[in-house]
């Protein structure tokens, strides 16, 4: 039996076409930084400008020299912050040489209010309370929850195992889904006997970066395996992306599977979206 194929862009397609009528009322604006010309982070913006024209919302697109200095980075956060017509912002990240070293203190810079990536320990400390508090998470776990609701999967209950730990996907998907309710084991490249802890998830989410670590063998019948990442390879004379998990033989054991790319990454975008009018929202009503 073939698995579910549990698409990011039909999932994205209605999220955003739920949106389009607060985004007429509110009238945000979202802007995104990007300094130098990484061929990734222009393919990234470029689907987020895209994803604000489909819901009829206002972007700026700041573009930086390579050569930019922290200092001139900052005083460009500095003035965001103050500009009360930019409801949300991102700076874009990997940064150029020695400015990704700076990355931990450009996000604490921004305001809590119109950090829509959910990267500041203001947003994140938040999200640990409970789902009341998830008002801006990270826009990766954001868009794994979206999903997995729009496909009417459940969480409770159910063993999630996550593999990678990272503060923008693994620990706070994790926290998301202890709200909901699920029994978490989280691995990392420490965890001994990884392929043990796998076979014993009701849903697994691979979020390390690493092409094809989660095997057909690591994973018990009827899993829900959401794959986060996003590796460049070489197949034939032809670049191609693919996942964490080795699609073909995963998916043969899977109940449902996100595909690579199509799956997880539309989320990703909408769900930046979604929190930009949830900022908007939250400005207006004076809450933080």
């Amino acid at each position: 039996m073939l698995p579910k194929i549990l698409s990011g862009r039909e999932a994205a397609d209605a999220l955003l076409a739920s949106l389009k009528p607060k985004v007429k009322k509110l009238n945000p604006k979202l802007v995104v930084v990007q300094v130098g010309d990484d061929p990734a982070s222009s393919s990234y913006i470029k689907q987020k400008f895209k994803s604000c024209e489909a819901v009829g919302m206002r972007s700026e697109h700041i573009h930086l020299p390579e050569n930019t200095t922290l200092a001139t980075l900052m005083e460009t956060v500095t003035k965001l912050n103050a500009d009360a017509d930019v409801t949300g912002f991102i700076v874009q990240v990997p940064l150029p040489g020695t400015l990704n070293d700076a990355v931990p203190q450009i996000v604490k810079a921004i305001d809590p209010k119109k950090d829509i990536d959910g990267f500041g320990a203001y947003n994140l400390g938040k999200m640990f309370l409970s789902t009341k508090f998830e008002h801006l998470p990270p826009a990766t776990p954001g868009g794994i929850i979206i999903l997995l609701e729009h496909y009417r999967i459940p969480v409770e209950g159910k063993h999630v195992v996550v593999v990678g730990r990272s503060n923008t996907v693994g620990k706070p998907i994790a926290v998301m889904l202890l709200n909901r309710d699920a029994t978490v084991t989280v691995c990392h490249r420490h965890t001994k006997n990884l392929a043990e802890i796998t076979r014993q998830a009701d849903i697994l989410i691979a979020a390390v970066g690493k092409a094809g670590l989660i095997t057909g063998d690591m994973v018990k019948d009827g899993v829900v395996v959401i794959d986060v990442g996003m590796n460049k390879i070489e197949r034939g004379k032809l670049p191609a992306l693919v996942g964490d998990c080795d699609f073909d033989t995963v998916s043969a054991k899977a109940s449902a599977i996100t595909p690579v790319p199509g799956g997880v990454g539309p989320m990703t975008v909408a769900s930046l979206i979604r929190n930009c009018i949830r900022a908007k929202e939250r400005q207006i009503a004076g809450g933080k």
